[in-house]
């Protein structure tokens, strides 16, 4: 199982609409040994990137930051809101990923036929779909059973959301906005969201602006939640499929519970079942209010541009809104782990383990040196644990690793995953994945192994900024979380002053049975004695 790396998180960002998960693909070594990084090498002209970054922040604290390139008469455009599952209240998680969903239904005057009408029957339906749900889990509550009336009055309730949601559905223009965005020109409008951030992106023809800042600052403006039951039932269906009747997803839901006891990143993006069929319109309504103000978002701008025209532009739509207030801090902070942590997944899959050590988050010096030692481990056929693990010893048919799970901004976790290869295994892969970490511990990398490294974390910083939508991901998401675009070109230069002292220091200092926390996917007991049972038949 291929993992997420931090250095390949931010240079190979990968939105796939719903919770991100980035994954890197095997590349050509050879290649990568022969390339030195010029970040100048990414535009077809001399100034470097950041001589050619244009910021731009509005009065109502908008960030805008645009680069020209003038190749192809299209742009692409990322708006990154710094906010996700990590702002959730108790009871209320998925909020922010049931809200991405629900930013594509219009506005009060985008997905509509007549929006004063939709909206007293968008009201009522709010008020009848929060007294069913309450109700709901009063019955759900009893000792006893529910009475012939109380079941009655249920099926009444329900009777009038299915008739309100009827009646909403009249006045609705389904998937207007994408149809908007399609007939002008756009493509691959998309949204995520994770632990930190949630973004939505889109290209365009460059002459297409105008239309993409009305319909944006709309949204940003003027969201409607309509058909807000219907993709609520869609979320919960969705959290069935990736992580209840998922082995992967429910192993990772249950090891990263299980590795923080305290802070948010330890509940699931999509939220906890029970929590998601609880959500309601004005919950989600206050949650937008909260953290989608312009003063929470980020505009980044790569393509056709001219940045002067594309200001006097965005000023004119999305200065209009007002900012958020303040949105509120995250002060849980996660306690040190005083021993090691184990869970076991029942699931009829094949085993796979996961290993995790808590670690610092983006901004901290140590974090620099997890992204090396994520490389020696994981990256590439030659890599430590690829070798020595998949190829030689044949222990695992996968092994990856991920040095910023499952985020970004606090600090987090260093993770090892790998599936055995039977017959063996998952005790002889954690033993084997130990002995290379100990080794870390005790032997210096050699310095053409961890020049390897850097030539290979700059061929993907280059080819992820090589294309406009990498580019505008990549200035959205390091303004968003790290305060500042420029960490993107920062962070090249800490790799590279990382020594194999360094090395040595950080795994002795984190990579120890105490700051660790093991999930182990088993095969349910029965199907266990079923699989014997045929063993010993044959």
């Amino acid at each position: 199982m291929k993992t997420r790396s931090s250095l390949r998180l931010r240079f190979r960002l990968k939105e796939n609409g719903r919770e991100t998960r980035w994954w890197r693909p095997a590349f050509c070594i050879a290649v990568i040994l022969g390339f030195s990084l010029n970040l100048d090498l990414v535009f077809a002209e001399g100034p470097s990137l950041a001589d050619r970054v244009i910021e731009h922040k509005l009065a109502n604290g908008l960030t805008v930051l645009m680069v020209e390139r003038h190749q192809t008469p299209v742009v692409s455009i990322n708006i990154t809101f710094g906010v996700g599952g990590v702002n959730e209240q108790v009871g209320q998680t998925g909020l922010a990923h049931l809200y991405e969903h629900m930013a594509f239904k219009g506005t009060r005057t985008v997905g509509t036929k007549d929006f004063d009408k939709e909206k007293l029957t968008l009201d009522e339906l709010s008020r009848v779909g929060t007294l069913l749900d309450q109700r709901q889990r009063e019955l759900a509550k009893k000792s006893s059973a529910v009475t012939p009336d109380e079941q009655a009055a249920l099926d009444a309730l329900q009777k009038q959301v299915t008739d309100l949601q009827a009646q909403a559905g009249q006045y609705v223009v389904g998937n207007e906005m994408a149809l908007l965005y399609q007939r002008h020109g756009g493509v691959g409008l998309n949204a995520s969201t994770g632990k930190d951030l949630t973004r939505y992106t889109i290209n365009l023809p460059a002459n297409r602006l105008p239309v993409w800042a009305a319909i944006e600052a709309d949204r940003m403006a003027n969201p409607v939640l309509r058909e807000f039951y219907k993709e609520r039932g869609v979320v919960m269906e969705e959290r069935r499929l990736r992580n209840d009747d998922s082995p992967n997803g429910l192993l990772f839901e249950t090891f990263t519970s299980a590795a923080f006891r305290a802070h948010p990143y330890g509940v699931p993006t999509i939220g906890w079942g029970s929590d998601i069929l609880s959500l309601t319109p004005a919950a989600t309504e206050a949650f937008f209010k909260t953290y989608y103000g312009p003063n929470n978002a980020t505009i980044a701008l790569v393509g056709d541009i001219n940045p002067k025209e594309v200001i006097v532009l965005i000023e004119r739509t999305f200065g209009k809104i007002p900012a958020a207030s303040a949105t509120p801090e995250i002060m849980t902070v996660e306690p040190e782990q005083r021993g090691e942590r184990r869970v076991e997944v029942e699931f009829d899959a094949e085993p796979i383990v996961a290993i995790g050590y808590h670690k610092p988050g983006l901004g901290h010096p140590d974090d620099d040196v997890f992204d090396v030692i994520d490389e020696i481990l994981t990256d590439g056929l030659t890599s430590r644990l690829q070798t020595i693990l998949v190829r030689e010893k044949r222990l695992a048919a996968s092994v990856g690793s991920d040095a910023n799970y499952p985020g970004v901004r606090a600090p987090n976790l260093f993770i090892l995953t790998a599936t055995p290869l039977a017959p063996h295994t998952t005790v002889e892969v954690e033993a084997a994945i130990y002995a290379e970490l100990e080794r870390l511990k005790t032997e210096p990398v050699p310095a053409k192994e961890l020049q390897k490294i850097v030539n290979n974390l700059d061929a993907d910083l280059v080819r992820a900024l090589r294309s406009n939508s990498g580019l505008a991901s990549q200035l959205a998401l390091f303004q968003t979380v790290a305060g500042d675009w420029r960490h993107v070109l920062k962070s090249r230069d800490r790799i590279a002053a990382v020594t194999p002292a360094d090395i040595q220091r950080i795994a002795r200092q984190y990579f120890t049975k105490s700051n660790r926390t093991v999930g182990t996917l088993v095969k349910h007991a029965r199907e266990k004695n079923l699989t014997a049972g045929n063993e010993v038949a044959r």
